[in-house]
């Protein structure tokens, strides 16, 4: 089963952020709540967790996108 990777929430005042580095690569196996992208505002620095265990199949948003509160960021395969 693919489950999505969206955008965090990062605040009341914060709408978007920058994709700052991905730290694991399509193809990549990752464990739940294992810390895989970091996000940059001119307000704070956030982390994104996978949210489930499996493989990283696809990046959306590569490094420098800026991404909004809720949008699709990747998909890990949990099979």
């Amino acid at each position: 089963m693919t489950v999505h990777i969206k955008t965090p929430a990062m605040g009341e005042s914060i709408a978007e952020a920058t994709v700052a580095k991905w730290l694991v690569n399509e193809g990549d196996m990752v464990q739940m709540d294992q810390l895989i992208a970091e996000l940059e505002t001119d307000k704070v620095n956030l982390e994104v967790t996978a949210p489930a265990a499996g493989k990283l199949t696809k990046i959306i948003t590569p490094k420098g996108s800026t991404v909004k509160v809720g949008q699709l960021m990747g998909e890990v395969d949990e099979t």
